[in-house]
């Protein structure tokens, strides 16, 4: 879960004026990261798409993400993790089980409340083009990461031009493996409260609660 956690919050990524780049990319991705965060929440459906050609590999899913600041709610896969901010619960349905531990703040992996600062160092990013999709104007941006060592070596962005909001994600893997995350409805200062991001287990019967803290 949380690889899928990792990828999925590359689809809602933007960039800021640290980022290395042409200025035309430069101009596009500090709007969108200014529009991002003027909101205080937000939510996104998403579809996650994991191909590779050679192993003949083609799967599609859905999810959701409610985010506000370092809180946020993801659902994946017949899983939800939910996260307050200092506690993560990792709910698996199915197996009718939660898994609770506390957020390494040590941990530098891709954290959902950095999703739109993530790429202010450590990228090169470049504008592709325009075109006209369904009447509307997108915009494409290509990111090659500074770090070589990374298990990725692309990201494709495309970016609605009127509303300043990432449409799609392409992330290419050096093992032939592509991830593309497609917005499907995007609503910013969506209602949220407190117990929004916490797990009650009362409202689960039956759901074993592991503790892992």
């Amino acid at each position: 879960m949380k690889r899928i956690t990792t990828i999925a919050i590359l689809i809602f990524t933007t960039l800021s004026v640290v980022a290395q780049g042409d200025k035309k990319a430069k101009d596009i991705l500090n709007g969108v990261s200014s529009k991002y965060r003027s909101y205080k929440s937000m939510k996104a459906d998403f579809s996650y798409t994991l191909e590779n050609p050679q192993a003949k590999i083609k799967e599609t899913q859905v999810g959701t993400l409610l985010l506000s600041g370092a809180k946020y709610r993801l659902g994946i896969s017949g899983q939800e993790v939910i996260c307050d901010g200092k506690t993560t619960w990792t709910y698996m349905k199915e197996a009718k089980e939660v898994q609770i531990n506390d957020v390494d703040p040590t941990d530098e992996g891709i954290k959902p409340s950095e999703i739109f600062t993530m790429y202010e160092k450590g990228f090169i990013y470049k504008f592709v083009d325009e075109k006209s999709v369904a009447g509307k104007v997108q915009q494409n941006l290509e990111l090659t990461p500074t770090d070589k060592t990374k298990n990725f070596f692309k990201i494709k962005l495309t970016i609605d031009k009127a509303s300043k909001q990432i449409v799609k994600s392409v992330i290419f893997e050096k093992t032939g493996t592509r991830y593309t995350y497609a917005i499907k409805a995007f609503t910013p200062n969506f209602a949220v409260n407190a117990s929004t991001f916490t797990f009650d287990a009362k409202k689960y019967p039956g759901v074993e609660v592991v503790d892992l803290r």
